[in-house]
């Protein structure tokens, strides 16, 4: 689904990822670790090609991202949800024209009975109507995450969804996560908090990477 050959990507004339190999199979659910400016939002950027890498191959759907045009870039972007570390919002519209927001750019009708039931499962809807200034952190963070999904995507990448939020709405945003995958959704969260990991590994088979020395390991058992 999204494989990585040997790749390297270079900025500000070093190199921050080396050597990555590995592969994000349908379905499956990966945590990314490592200590902040280790590269984890640069390896997600890699993965919905907002960055092209430096050297080797990234492969998104069976097509190498080199290859892609434009527009290919954009109709593949439809199958990853991204969820941002700092989930932006237009402030002058409601909730749910922000979250219905990538259907409208897409050109797509929208299905109000299916939006109605997406902001019911994220909890958010009795909140349809109001303006993102007035939702907390964790309401900000949960309709990112129906603003992610709700083109149908196959992959979900998170960077950091939890970073703001305390521990009672870190575990409601990875029930929603953990459903995501149960449905067949490939899932990758970067995150640095080691506690919300341990939670989910009690509940799914989740592989967790760990970037040191600008690869990416598979962390072992010490979690």
């Amino acid at each position: 689904m999204i494989s990585f050959e040997n790749v390297a990507y270079s900025y500000g004339g070093g190199e921050l990822l080396s050597d990555i190999t590995l592969r994000l199979a349908p379905g499956s659910f990966h945590f990314l670790t490592g200590p902040s400016g280790a590269g984890k939002t640069t390896f997600l950027k890699l993965c919905y090609a907002e960055l092209l890498p430096s050297s080797g191959r990234v492969t998104l759907f069976d097509s190498e991202v080199r290859s892609l045009t434009r527009d290919a870039v954009a109709m593949t972007r439809r199958r990853i949800g991204v969820v941002h570390q700092d989930c932006q919002f237009l402030d002058h519209l409601t909730l749910s024209a922000n979250v219905s927001l990538p259907l409208t750019v897409a050109g797509r009708p929208e299905a109000p009975r299916d939006l109605a039931d997406l902001l019911a499962w994220v909890g958010l809807d009795r909140l349809a109507g109001s303006l993102p200034p007035q939702l907390s952190g964790g309401e900000r963070q949960r309709a990112a995450l129906a603003r992610a999904i709700i083109m149908g995507p196959d992959v979900i990448l998170a960077d950091e969804p939890t970073g703001n939020l305390d521990w009672e709405m870190s575990l409601r945003l990875l029930t929603l996560l953990v459903e995501l995958n149960r449905m067949g959704k490939t899932v990758l969260v970067a995150t640095h908090d080691l506690n919300l990991i341990r939670q989910a590994k009690s509940q799914i088979a989740a592989r967790v990477l760990r970037i040191a020395k600008r690869r990416i390991q598979l962390a072992g058992a010490d979690l």
